[in-house]
This record gives C-alpha cells, sequence and structure tokens, in this order.
C-alpha cells in the first residue's frame, strides 16, 4: 500500500470516528423546542419589558415627579382604580371608544371601496395611473388641519366631517398596496394568458387579484390602523354629535383627570391593536394557505 493511500485510509477512519462521536453527543443533531419552551419565548419577552415599564413609571410618579405635579402621570394602580374599577368613569370611555370605533368602520369601508375602485382602474391603463396618481399623492400630503376649515365648511361639524378625516387619512396605503399588488403578478403568467386570449376581466380576476392579495391585505392592516387614528384625530376637530374618544381625551386634558386621561389613551391603543390584529387574522385565513408571510428562518 502506498503512503498515499494509507493516509487517506487513516483520513477517512478519523472522520467515521468523529461523527460517531457527534452522533453519540447528540451534537450536529437538531433539537426540537418543547411547546412549553415555545411559550417562554413568545410569553416571557413581553411581560419582562411590561414589568421594566411599570417600574418607570412608578419611579417618574414617585421620584421624578413632585406631589403638586402627580397629575401629570398617575402611578399605575391610581389609573386601574379610577379609569377602569371605577364604573361610571370606564362606561364614558367605553361610549366614546364605540362611537369612535363606528366612525372609523364607516371611514374604512368607504375607503376599501374607493380605493380599489381607483386602483383597479389605474392598473388597467397607464394613462389613467398618471393621470390619477399624482393627485393622490397630493391628497396624502395634505395636513390634515390645513384642510380642516373646508370640511367643516362642506360637511359641517358632526359625525360626516369625522367619516371624511378617516377616509383621507386611510385611502392612500390602499391605493398604493393594491395598485402593487395588481401589477405584480408574474410576465409569464400574462403571456400565457395572452396565448389563451383571455379578456380584461378573466385576467384581473384570476391572475392579478389573486397575485395582488397579499399586498392588498398588508394595505390593509395599515388602513385600518389609520382609520382608528382618523377617527381620534376627527373627534378633535369636530365635536357636535355622539362623543367620541377624542372628545374624552380633550375634556379629561383639560379638567387635568390624569388617571380618565390615561385609561382613555389605552383604550384607544387596544382599539388599535384591535383592529390590526383582526385584519392580520383575516389574511391569514384567507391566503395562509398558500402565501407563508413568516419569517420562519429567524431566530
Amino acid at each position: 500500500m502506498s503512503i498515499s493511500e494509507t493516509t487517506t485510509t487513516e483520513a477517512s477512519e478519523t472522520a467515521l470516528e468523529d461523527e460517531a462521536d457527534l452522533a453519540a453527543s447528540g451534537a450536529g443533531v437538531p433539537r426540537i423546542k418543547s411547546r412549553g419552551r415555545n411559550a417562554a419565548e413568545t410569553i416571557l419577552p413581553p411581560l419582562v419589558m411590561g414589568g421594566f415599564f411599570l417600574t418607570a413609571w412608578y419611579l417618574v410618579s414617585y421620584l421624578v415627579l413632585d406631589e403638586r405635579r402627580r397629575f401629570l402621570l398617575r402611578p399605575p394602580h391610581e389609573v386601574l382604580q379610577v379609569g377602569f374599577l371605577d364604573w361610571e368613569n370606564f362606561s364614558e370611555i367605553l361610549d366614546g371608544l364605540w362611537s369612535s370605533t363606528r366612525v372609523a368602520t364607516t371611514g374604512l369601508s368607504i375607503s376599501i371601496m374607493i380605493g380599489f375602485t381607483l386602483a383597479i382602474m389605474m392598473s388597467q391603463a397607464k394613462v389613467v395611473e398618471r393621470a390619477i396618481f399624482p393627485f393622490m399623492v397630493t391628497l396624502q400630503a395634505i395636513p390634515i388641519l390645513a384642510i380642516v376649515p373646508l370640511i367643516s365648511f362642506w360637511w359641517g361639524t358632526g359625525e360626516r366631517s369625522r367619516v371624511v378625516v378617516c377616509v383621507i387619512i386611510s385611502l392612500f396605503p390602499i391605493i398604493v398596496n393594491t395598485l402593487f399588488g395588481l401589477q405584480s403578478a408574474e410576465r409569464g403568467m400574462h403571456d400565457l394568458f395572452t396565448l389563451h386570449r383571455a379578456s380584461r376581466l378573466t385576467r384581473l380576476r384570476k391572475l392579478m387579484f389573486p397575485a395582488a392579495l397579499p399586498a392588498i391585505f398588508a394595505g390593509l392592516r395599515i388602513s385600518a390602523g389609520l382609520s382608528v387614528i382618523g377617527a381620534i384625530v376627527g373627534d378633535f376637530f369636530f365635536g357636535k354629535g355622539d362623543a367620541g374618544i377624542g372628545q374624552m381625551l380633550r375634556k379629561y386634558a383639560s379638567q387635568l383627570q390624569g388617571e380618565q386621561l390615561l385609561a382613555a389613551v389605552m383604550m384607544s391603543s387596544a382599539l388599535g391593536v384591535t383592529v390590526f390584529l383582526l385584519f392580520g387574522w383575516i389574511q391569514k385565513s384567507a391566503i395562509g394557505r398558500w402565501h407563508d408571510t413568516s419569517t420562519s428562518g429567524a431566530t
């Protein structure tokens, strides 16, 4: 046996021994995480972060602020007792939240109808896209405060004006994401539909719309949160009609009712998170079977 053959044989035997050692020790074998560990990794980080947040809240309330200025940031237990456990205060907040929810839902529904219609029109003809899109960008760039006098002049100062604010704020993401999704279908698939002489309606229904669903739901989730913001912002500017959560915030701030103010802020945030999660659940139910949007490779 030659020297090279002997060296090769020894290297092979060494590699086999190393693999056997790794197999015996369990190294190199992917470990499947238990359900308990997965649950702990999911739940513990927000709990720890929440504990740090509450600790910082107490420190600011009792150490940074003196007693005369403690109304600026009431401690958590007082907010819980006055804002949530006192039914009179909490029911008032719930009434305002329901009014804002109704306005946000109406505005979002109108935005979805207008946004889908405009996006479909722009996807079918470039000249329509060039004609409409610049004005949509301009509308998105206009500060709401600058057009409040016009809104109140045209639609009054009641619930209708609040709905208009929701539409203005939440319309643009729906248009942009829907248009992007409709234009994202593969060119080869378009050629295939052209080969079979498919009509515009067939192409839109069977090719463009299914390909656009992920982008559409992304736009809906963004616009859903913006519609809640629009309802609250509209409450600040237009006070007639049912009092929304925005009017509650103004009232509590003007009367220095810190506990109710923080409780109303928390409920407003909870409304936005709930709407966002709702559309995430609808997205998963609608397209989760064939479109995986999760970052499964992240650690």
